[in-house]
């Protein structure tokens, strides 16, 4: 399986009878998997297969699917909604005492949202409702595949942004090796400075000159780190290849990264290498923000 991304977008048409609909869903990064659903009053009950469908194809991301659903001509029943059109003509009459306007109009109360109400027991038997909810959730199924098609597509672009960097970050490390052969020089050439400025030349032999150089050089010592930021460039690349859902370990694996970066430049005694740790740093923060797509 290639990578995936946890973004992407998709939509799918269905309809039963006379009744049409189309769901939408949209995936966005996130630490697990989150899954809201927005439903037209009156189906509620599709909300927990609905939620299957979704921990069935995706392991990450929060997920966002929007039903919007017409029930067509043959599906016309209607009904008032006695509570809220009490509230509505009080309110109305409050109005108009308070205000002097003339009082609301029959068919303005029952323009009023909640007032006029689709009334589903009026329309077809609860077996044309259990055929309609079926279908629909075929439909969200389709969604669901073409949004699984959207977030590998983008996972594959993904790959190649990942990979570039990974190669980037690798070649960074190679450099830092190579400019860390001058620590000890740099390290030299600084102590005897500063020697020479505190004393006169001379006050220090050149065997416990020797000596402070090695203990620095020992200290200023980024082989380990080379070492270390090697090994996580081939964890990351096997991790790229394997087809699995790495997301959170290529997050974490990026904090290694960054954690060794900061360290070779607090024992850099070279402004090259200074250099280059800056530059390293800035190449695994760019690599983590993408790893955070990565379902």
């Amino acid at each position: 399986m290639p990578l995936v991304s946890m973004t992407g977008f998709a939509e799918a048409h269905g309809g039963h009878e006379t009744a049409r609909w189309r769901w939408e869903a949209r995936s966005v990064n996130g630490r697990g998997l989150e899954m809201r659903l927005r439903l037209p009053q009156g189906f509620d009950s599709l909300e927990p297969p609905a939620r299957a469908l979704a921990a069935s194809r995706f392991k990450r991301g929060n997920i966002q699917a929007t039903l919007n659903f017409d029930p067509g001509a043959a599906v016309r029943g209607l009904r008032v909604d006695a509570a809220a059109l009490a509230s509505a003509v009080k309110i109305a009459k409050q109005i108009a005492t308070e205000s002097g306007l003339p009082p609301a109009s029959v068919d303005g109360l029952l323009a009023l949202k909640g007032v006029l109400v689709q009334d589903e027991g009026l329309g077809a038997p609860d077996e044309d409702y259990a055929a309609r909810d079926a279908a629909i959730l075929r439909t969200l199924a389709e969604c669901f595949d073409a949004l699984a098609r959207a977030r590998e597509g983008e996972g594959a672009k993904l790959a190649v942004v990942l990979s570039a960097q990974m190669d980037e970050i690798a070649r960074f490390t190679g450099s830092a090796g190579v400019a860390a052969v001058a620590q000890p020089a740099a390290i030299r050439d600084r102590l005897t400075e500063q020697l020479n400025d505190l004393m006169a030349p001379g006050a220090v032999s050149p065997e416990r000159l020797a000596q402070e150089i090695a203990l620095l050089a020992a200290r200023a010592d980024i082989r380990e780190e080379i070492d270390r930021l090697t090994a996580h460039v081939s964890e990351a690349r096997r991790l790229l290849a394997s087809g699995e859902a790495v997301g959170r370990r290529l997050d974490f694996l990026a904090q290694e990264f960054n954690r060794e970066a900061n360290t070779l430049c607090s024992k850099s005694a070279d402004v090259e290498l200074t250099r280059i740790g800056l530059d390293l740093k800035a190449a695994i923060d760019q690599f983590r923000e993408q790893a955070q797509n990565v379902e």
